[in-house]
């Protein structure tokens, strides 16, 4: 008989100045991917919780959320947040409902989205003004099916953006091409502005020594304003 999974509960810890937020959240030492937190993750929550003050109101979808900690940092600062992750993967959605009732977020809704599939959760989600996706580029075999749904969403929400971080994995991975296949542009956001270039945040130990990349994408036609410039999103 296997091994019982052990299940902890970890803590994150934010702060700027008298401004602090503490929230926890479950992971199981498994080998699925998305029942603990990984270094992207860590890195895109701080972003939220420097830009926690345009977060109230906003509507925001985590895609591939698993623990959700950038999900949950969202819905603490007052974004009404979706979370989701694979409808294939029951162990990751499950991991999505804990963390929200670890932080007393009970009516936060959980939805099976698959990506590269147009579902009727898809087809019915309500306007959404940001998405976020922390380390979803982790295996080439994915990469369209994530543009072709983040496509999808910006289609029916021309305005909205894409924040996402991931980890500079291999030399030959890259989804510039892809952008330009789906009509999507890709802005460099450098972790020093947002206090990320760190190896230890929020009271954790990681990133670590992982080389950590975030990047805001949009349509290419989109009309929104950016703080940062266009350039070339490579996972490299």
């Amino acid at each position: 008989m296997a091994a019982a999974r052990r299940q902890l509960a970890r803590r994150y810890r934010f702060q700027e100045g008298p401004a602090a937020l503490a929230v926890r959240v479950p992971e199981v030492l498994d080998s699925q991917y998305g029942t603990y937190v990984w270094p992207c993750a860590v890195v895109l929550a701080q972003y939220l919780w420097a830009h926690r003050r345009s977060l109230p109101g906003k509507r925001v979808l985590e895609i591939g959320a698993g623990v959700s900690l950038p999900g949950v940092v969202a819905a603490r600062c007052g974004a009404q947040v979706i979370l989701s992750d694979s409808e294939e993967l029951p162990q990751c959605l499950q991991s999505c409902r804990r963390s929200c009732l670890m932080n007393r977020l009970p009516h936060v809704p959980v939805l099976g989205l698959t990506w590269g599939r147009v579902s009727p959760e898809l087809l019915s989600l309500a306007p959404i003004d940001v998405i976020l996706g922390s380390d979803v580029f982790f295996d080439p075999k994915n990469f369209e099916d994530i543009l072709t749904t983040i496509y999808f969403l910006l289609e029916k929400n021309p305005h909205a953006q894409f924040w996402t971080t991931y980890q500079v994995r291999s030399a030959d991975w890259s989804i510039e091409a892809l952008l330009h296949k789906w009509n999507l542009k890709s802005s460099h956001v450098p972790l020093h502005s947002f206090g990320a270039d760190k190896e230890h945040l929020a009271s954790s130990s990681m990133p670590g020594r992982h080389t950590i990349e975030m990047t805001i994408i949009s349509l290419a036609q989109s009309e929104g304003t950016s703080l940062y410039s266009t350039s070339d999103c490579s996972t490299r």
